[in-house]
């Protein structure tokens, strides 16, 4: 999976002269908390709620309301706005983009082509999303865990044989390594998932969970 798939092109974006109090209203109206920078399409910088309060005057200081109103609507975004804007591209897989993120310990990447043009934008709920989807968890039916403790050719496609050979249809496998095992996670819609065990330990395999899921 790529970073398009889960991207949000539906964007709000500002000018580097939108106001400090202008973002604000933006982010209150549409319930979010970035705000890409333009100037014709292309990325310039990016705002956020935690750069603005950065940029704030504290609220310990001595200056009246309308004081700090004035300052806050003289502030604009090029003035506070982060200029090195940690970017992706839309073909980048999805994992990398997760690995950018916790490396650089940010919550979002602005995705972007040639010259910086803007395309979107994708999140850590954007990765989270991708998560629940690749484990199939809206996905109707069973899931099971199989503990693989020797790594050999061809067991996928074994699991797969017995599976196709009782009329069981897989909706995902995910597989990772545990401990020194390998870990297959396997969604089929038998809501039968007991039985599906039974299958595969006739088969020798370890079978560690088996769970109908709820619809």
């Amino acid at each position: 999976m790529d970073v398009k798939t889960y991207m949000s092109t539906d964007m709000v974006t500002i000018s580097p002269e939108t106001t400090v109090i202008e973002a604000l209203d933006l982010m209150k109206e549409h319930d979010i908390h970035r705000l890409p920078v333009v100037v014709d399409g292309h990325l310039v910088g990016l705002v956020t709620e935690e750069i603005i309060a950065r940029n704030s005057p504290s609220t310990a200081t001595s200056l009246s309301v309308h004081e700090l109103n004035y300052l806050l609507n003289k502030t604009t975004a090029k003035d506070i706005m982060i200029k090195q804007v940690v970017t992706v591209h839309k073909d980048t897989l999805l994992e990398e983009a997760a690995v950018l993120m916790r490396t650089k310990n940010i919550g979002v990447l602005v995705v972007v082509e040639d010259q910086n043009k803007l395309l979107g934008i994708i999140t850590d709920k954007d990765i989270f999303d991708a998560f629940v989807d690749i484990l199939g968890y809206y996905t109707p039916g069973s899931r099971l865990v199989i503990e693989i403790t020797e790594d050999r050719k061809g067991t996928l496609e074994d699991i797969s044989s017995i599976m196709k050979n009782n009329d069981i249809n897989i909706t995902q496998i995910a597989v990772y390594h545990q401990e020194g095992a390998i870990m297959v996670v396997l969604q089929v819609e038998s809501q039968q998932p007991d039985e599906v065990a039974d299958l595969l330990a006739q088969k020798n395999y370890k079978v560690v969970s088996a769970v109908k899921k709820r619809a």
